[in-house]
C-alpha cells in the first residue's frame, strides 16, 4: 500500500454519547451551556468612566458606560480563561471618538497599550499590541472578524484614544472554540471526590479534573482559525489562518498560542478528551494533518503542524504514531488506521532506522527537539522508551489489521529496545535511569515514561523510580532536571502517572497538590485552565532563556499538556480504564490515595462506563461499577479479606484480589 495523499480528507462521522450524570460535581464546570460569556466584574478603571458595572453580565441597568478622554479606560474581568469573538453595541460617538481593545490571560499583564504576546515572543513583552476599532458609529454593534479573535484571554481593556467620549454597551464574547458543540458544558464525562486530606479546598480534585477538561475544550478549535505564521509585520496577530488540510476541528496545543497541532500535547489531551468530552474525533484529524507532513523520501513526520510546521523530532514522531493507537483504542476506528497505515508503518521505519548495535536509537541532532528539553540527542532516554511505546502500540494495531508477521518483529525489536534500556541507562546507585550513558543526569521525563510504558523488569524499579522523582520537588512543583528553572506540567502529568502506577496514591495526591495547586490557586494565573509551565519562584517566566526570549507574557495560560490530572483521576484514582477497543475490555483498580471516596465515569460508543467507591474507617471498602452490556472487565481490589461480590460473599487472603466480571452493574463490598 503506498502513502496516502492528503490533498482531500474525508472526515467519519462523528460519534454522538450521550451526558454524564448530573450531580454536585456540575457547580465546578467552567464551560458554559451556550456559547456566550460576558463580563463578571469590573477589574480596574483609570480616568473617565461612567457606568462601567452596566457593560457586567448581570447588569439590569439599560444604559452603558460612557469613556471619555485619551487614555481613560475600564478593564473588565471574565472570571475566567474564555475566548473567541467579541461584539460591542456602540450607542454613541463622533468622528473624534476612537477606542482600542488589549487582552491578557494573566493580570500581570493588564495594559491599555498592548496585550500579553500571542504571535512571537519579544523582550519587551509587547508585539502583539492592541486592537484599533475601525471608525465608530453610534448605534451600531463592532463585532471582532474571525482572524481579530483572541483564543484565549480573561481580562479585556477597553481604551479611549479620542477627543471625543464614547458610550459602549451589551458585550458579549461568542466562543469560537469547540463549534461542534452546542451546549459547552454537555461532557459525557465526569469525575467527583472530596478531598479529605487537609488540603486547603476540599473541592481542589473535582476544581481540577473540571480546570483540565475545559483546558481542552478551549484547546479545540475550527482547522481555519489556528494562528497566522508569520505574525503580521508590525505586531498584532490574526487566528484565521489554516491549521491543516482537514475540514472540523483539531486538537491544538495552546487556547492564545500556539493554536496549532503538536502531536506531543495529544499524548495528553486525547486521554483528555476521552474523559471528559468523547471528542476523539479532533484528535483524529490532529493525526491526519500529522500524516500530511510526511516526508515522502524519509518518512518523517514534522514536530508540529501548519502554520508553524517545526520539523526535527523523533520525540514527536513516536507521538503521532501513539495517539494513532490512542485513537484506535478510544474508537475502534480501523477504518482510520487502514487509512494511514502505509503513512504510519514508513515513519516508523524511519525511526527503526535510528537504532544502531547498542539496541537503542542514536538521535540525531537533526531530530532532538522535543518539548523543550535540553541533551535530547544520542541514546536518550525519553525518545528510546516512546520508541519501545510506539512498537508494543504498533504491534497491536498490525494484529488487528491481521498482520501477525509485522505485528511479531515490532515485539522482538520492543524487547530488544528494552532489554538495552536497562542495560545502558540503568543507574543502580541512584535506582533511575540516566539521561544516556555519557551523563549522570536523572531526567524526569526519561524516568517518568519508563514506568509508564513499562520498560521496568520488577516492582523494585518501579518504587525506586517513584521515590527518586521525589528528590526535584519543590513546594510548586518538580523542578526537571532536563531544562533549568523549569516546572513542566507537561512531564508532571507522565511523573503523576508514573506515582500511581508505583501504587503510590498519596505521593500523587501530593504532587497535585504542589503542581497544580499552585496553578489553580495562583492569583497570576487564570483559576481555571491549566498554564504551559512555570519557574522555580512560581513566575510565568516558563522557558524564558530557552527560545521564549525572556517574555512571561507569552506564556500560555490554557495548555492542554498540563491537563495529566483530569484523566489520571479517573484512570487511577478512581481506578477505570479501557483495555481493548472502545472498551470492549476493561479494568477497574483504584489507587488508594488517603481518601475516603471517589467516583467517576466516561461514555465510549459502547456505551457508560463508571465506578464509584468508598472507604469507610479504613475498614470496609465499597465498590460499585456499570459497564456496558457484552463487554467484560478485571477488577483489582487494594487488599485482602471478607468479600462480597453482588450480595455473594467469600474468603479471601494474601494480597490484592484480582475478579473476573462481564459488563452491567455490579457491587462489590471488601472487609480489609
Amino acid at each position: 500500500m503506498a502513502p496516502m495523499s492528503f490533498k482531500l480528507v474525508l472526515l467519519l462521522a462523528v460519534s454522538v454519547a450521550a451526558l454524564a450524570p448530573a450531580g454536585p460535581w456540575d457547580a465546578f464546570n467552567f464551560a458554559p451551556s451556550t456559547r456566550s460569556f460576558t463580563p463578571k466584574s469590573v477589574h480596574s478603571i483609570v480616568g473617565q468612566v461612567t457606568g462601567a458595572d452596566n457593560l457586567l453580565g448581570n447588569s439590569k441597568s439599560t444604559h452603558g458606560a460612557t469613556i471619555a478622554g485619551n487614555g481613560s479606560y475600564v478593564v473588565l474581568d471574565f472570571g475566567q480563561e474564555v475566548g473567541g469573538r467579541l461584539s460591542i453595541q456602540i450607542d454613541s460617538a463622533t468622528r473624534s471618538s476612537a477606542m482600542a481593545l488589549s487582552f491578557t490571560e494573566s493580570p500581570l499583564f493588564i495594559s491599555p497599550t498592548t496585550s500579553d504576546d500571542s504571535c512571537m515572543s519579544v523582550p519587551t513583552e509587547n508585539f502583539d499590541g492592541v486592537l484599533h476599532l475601525p471608525t465608530l458609529t453610534s448605534n451600531e454593534t463592532y463585532i471582532q472578524t474571525i482572524g481579530d479573535q483572541r483564543g484565549g484571554f480573561r481580562f479585556l481593556t477597553i481604551v479611549s484614544n479620542g477627543e471625543e467620549p464614547v458610550t459602549i454597551s451589551n458585550i458579549t464574547l461568542n466562543a469560537t472554540f469547540m463549534p461542534q458543540f452546542d451546549d459547552l458544558s454537555a461532557y459525557t464525562g465526569y469525575f467527583y471526590t472530596i478531598d479529605t486530606s487537609g488540603f486547603h479546598d476540599p473541592d481542589f480534585l473535582t476544581k481540577l479534573w473540571y480546570g483540565g477538561a475545559y483546558t481542552v475544550q478551549m484547546n479545540t478549535i475550527d482547522s481555519h482559525e489556528a494562528r497566522q505564521q508569520p505574525c503580521p509585520i508590525g505586531g498584532g496577530w490574526a487566528n484565521n489562518a489554516s491549521g491543516g488540510p482537514v475540514e472540523g476541528t483539531i486538537l491544538v496545543d495552546g487556547a492564545k498560542r500556539d493554536r496549532n497541532v503538536w502531536p506531543g500535547d495529544m499524548g495528553i489531551s486525547t486521554h483528555t478528551e476521552l474523559v471528559s468530552t468523547f471528542d476523539i474525533q479532533s484528535s483524529q484529524n490532529s493525526l491526519l494533518v500529522m500524516f500530511s507532513t510526511q516526508d515522502p523520501a524519509t518518512g518523517a513526520l514534522q514536530y508540529s503542524g501548519p502554520p508553524i510546521n517545526a520539523v526535527g523530532s523523533d520525540t514527536y514522531i513516536c507521538w503521532s504514531l501513539i495517539g494513532t493507537h490512542n485513537v484506535y483504542l478510544y474508537t475502534g476506528d480501523l477504518d482510520f488506521v487502514e487509512k494511514v497505515w502505509a503513512n504510519y508503518t514508513l515513519a516508523l521505519s524511519f525511526l527503526q532506522s535510528q537504532v544502531d548495535d547498542t539496541g537503542l536509537m542514536n538521535v540525531p541532532t537533526s531530530f532532538d527537539n522535543d518539548w523543550g528539553r535540553d541533551g535530547g540527542q544520542g541514546h536518550n532516554s525519553a525518545a528510546n522508551a516512546l520508541l519501545y511505546q510506539t512498537l508494543i502500540t504498533a504491534s497491536e494495531l498490525a494484529m488487528a489489521l491481521g498482520d501477525t508477521g509485522l505485528a511479531a518483529a515490532y515485539v522482538v525489536n520492543a524487547s530488544s529496545i528494552k532489554e538495552a534500556y536497562n542495560k545502558i541507562l540503568w543507574n543502580e546507585t541512584a535506582g533511575m535511569f540516566r539521561d544516556n550513558e555519557t551523563t549522570t543526569l536523572l531526567p524526569q521525563d526519561g524516568n517518568s515514561l519508563a514506568v509508564l510504558f513499562n520498560l521496568t523488569n520488577n516492582g523494585s524499579q518501579i518504587q525506586a523510580i517513584s521515590e527518586g522523582l521525589t528528590q526535584f520537588w519543590t513546594d510548586i512543583g518538580p523542578l526537571s532536571p532536563e531544562l533549568n528553572d523549569t516546572i513542566i506540567p507537561f512531564i508532571g502529568g507522565f511523573e503523576l502517572q508514573a506515582h500511581f502506577i508505583a501504587g503510590q496514591g498519596e505521593r500523587a495526591l501530593d504532587l497535585l497538590h504542589r503542581e497544580w495547586g499552585y496553578m489553580l490557586y495562583t492569583n497570576i494565573s487564570v483559576q481555571s485552565t491549566m498554564l504551559e509551565g512555570f519557574t522555580a519562584n512560581g513566575s510565568l517566566g516558563y522557558r524564558s532563556a530557552a527560545g521564549y526570549h525572556f517574555d512571561h507574557s507569552d506564556t500560555s495560560n490554557a495548555h492542554g499538556w498540563a491537563t495529566g490530572p483530569t484523566f489520571s483521576l479517573v484512570f487511577y484514582l478512581v481506578g477505570l480504564t479501557v483495555t481493548s477497543p472502545q472498551g470492549a475490555t476493561w479494568s477497574v483498580a483504584p489507587v488508594l490515595s488517603g481518601l475516603t471516596a471517589a467516583q467517576g465515569g466516561f461514555e465510549t460508543n459502547l456505551g457508560w462506563f463508571g465506578a464509584n467507591w468508598t472507604l469507610t474507617d479504613n475498614t470496609i471498602f465499597t465498590l460499585a461499577i456499570e459497564t456496558p452490556s457484552g463487554t467484560k472487565g478485571t477488577v483489582t481490589l487494594p487488599g485482602a479479606g471478607h468479600i462480597s461480590v453482588d450480595g455473594s460473599a467469600t474468603d479471601t487472603k494474601g494480597g490484592d484480589l484480582i475478579l473476573n466480571l462481564t459488563g452491567g452493574s455490579h457491587v462489590i463490598v471488601l472487609h480489609m
